[in-house]
């Protein structure tokens, strides 16, 4: 483990950086650093000693091999848009941010393909090979700001993970800088490689294992048709009494999404699509796909399952435009919630979509508890909640007490046999309530694995794994300022 018992002389270390990535590959003036204080979930900020911004795979071996001689902690970054703290700088640490790599390296279309550096922008990998006939399936919301080597650290999902799976089932490959700046190759150029699946070991790492330089996706042929059906009900249960009818009925939508009624306000007061109904307590979207005679067939038989579980109304868009539309309140939903208060807490919770209707009505009540109103949009068919704890960070006390509630949250989706996160990851938000789904020995064998490729514990310190010293007895998250040091384990 390394030491931070004396201080690093920071104006050499970034002439050491600057030599190896130029000046302007070196950010460290305090007002510049300020911009790299936090990533998503804004509510923690902790300022980097110093910012990289390599562009090649060798520049950033380069810069981990630097940070491993000089024993200075490292945090990788992308876009900054997580939303677990996974990207939250430790004091004295060095943030290498992969923004500038951002070049699609090749697209294979007969092997169905691509190679991108990790700061390529989710959505244009799409944009790049939709012209002939293809797409990338994970599609998170925040797909038009979010980079492909931020998803890979944190397994990212989205609308389409019901069908086609999150990040994980479109990695093929992965050209990766360990914590010691050696380079290695994980994976290959097809599905099913021999061997244990390290690729999969490496996807969902948050950054502790080292950082993904060259990343081989998986793409997939746009399907022949694709309609998307859009029902509305009078209760949250009749909704969630939908979406198991469906699913029992032996029907996989490439999506199925849920809002409800405070989320539907939130969206149509911001975007206006004019096709959410404002006094609807939810909505229901359901994307299906494939051939022609299949979507038809299987978007009859989802709009009578809707009509039987108590829809008002059922709306199918078939078009481009008109299917755009519908999907562009739930794309919009976190952001919009930003209209409804100062500041949201969002949380990332799996459950069995069985339970729906159970745990969304524990949450309601824990609201009328707590006096935090909450919305909930979420990827209804398989589970994974994002309840949005509304609050004022600016009123003293309301981020501990909304904490509190979103941790309440996490254990009523694991008491109902789900998980702590989906997609989000761990990062520095959920650390302390790992010990509410895994045991000390699980947390153990999983530190082991992180020690065999992280020995000296410089990459992404203080992630995942929850320590007395961050956690207390209480297991509530600290602020940032409350752990200046990098924690020891």
């Amino acid at each position: 483990m390394f030491s931070t018992q004396t201080s690093p002389n920071w104006k050499r270390i970034a002439k050491d950086f600057e030599a190896i990535l130029g000046e302007k590959g070196v950010i460290r003036r305090k007002e510049e650093l300020l911009t790299y204080e936090c990533d998503g979930l804004a509510s923690y900020r902790q300022k980097p000693a110093l910012v990289v911004l390599p562009r090649t795979t060798e520049e950033v071996a380069e810069a981990v091999a630097l940070c491993d001689r000089l024993n200075l902690p490292w945090v990788a970054r992308g876009a900054g848009t997580g939303l677990s703290g996974g990207a939250l700088p430790e004091a004295d640490s060095v943030l290498i941010v992969t923004a500038l790599m951002r070049k699609i390296l090749d697209i294979d279309y007969d092997n169905q393909r691509v190679i991108v550096q990790p700061g390529v922008i989710n959505n244009w990998v799409t944009q790049a090979v939709s012209g002939a006939g293809f797409y990338y399936a994970p599609d998170p919301s925040s797909q038009i700001i979010c980079s492909i080597g931020g998803n890979v650290a944190e397994n990212s999902g989205g609308v389409h993970c019901l069908k086609y799976g999150v990040t994980t089932n479109h990695v093929l490959g992965l050209t990766v800088v360990l914590p010691d700046g050696s380079i290695t190759q994980l994976g290959g150029e097809i599905p099913e490689m021999p061997g244990y699946d390290v690729t999969g070991l490496f996807v969902g790492s948050e950054g502790t294992l080292g950082i993904a330089t060259e990343i081989t996706l998986k793409l997939l042929k746009t399907a022949e048709s694709i309609a998307v059906v859009l029902a509305d009900f009078t209760s949250i249960e009749a909704a969630g009494a939908a979406v198991g009818a469906i699913t029992s009925a032996g029907i996989v939508p490439a999506g199925m999404e849920m809002m409800d009624n405070l989320s539907i306000n939130a969206v149509e007061d911001v975007v206006a699509t004019g096709c959410y109904p404002r006094d609807a307590q939810a909505i229901l979207l359901v994307e299906l796909d494939g051939l022609d005679a299949e979507v038809a067939e299987v978007t009859r038989r989802v709009t009578q399952v809707c009509w039987e579980n108590g829809a008002r109304t059922v709306t199918v868009a078939e078009d481009a435009e008109t299917r755009a539309k519908l999907w562009k309140g739930r794309k919009a939903a976190f952001a919009a919630a930003g209209h409804l208060s100062p500041d949201y807490y969002v949380q990332d919770g799996v459950i069995p979509r069985t339970r729906l209707a159970e745990v969304l009505g524990e949450i309601e009540a824990l609201s009328q508890r707590s006096g935090y109103r909450i919305a909930n949009v979420f990827h209804a068919g398989d589970g994974n909640l994002h309840p949005l704890v509304l609050y004022d960070n600016s009123v003293e006390g309301q981020l501990e007490e909304v904490e509190e509630v979103g941790g309440e949250i996490l254990k009523l989706c694991v008491k109902a046999g789900g998980s702590i996160s989906g997609e989000h990851g761990i990062g520095a938000d959920k650390r302390c309530y790992m010990p509410e789904m895994f045991t000390d020995a699980d947390l153990d064998t999983m530190k082991w694995v992180r020690d065999a490729w992280n020995p000296k514990g410089l990459a992404n310190p203080g992630k995942i794994f929850p320590t007395p010293r961050t956690c207390g007895e209480g297991a509530v998250h600290p602020k940032a300022k409350a752990y200046p040091g990098v924690p020891q384990f």
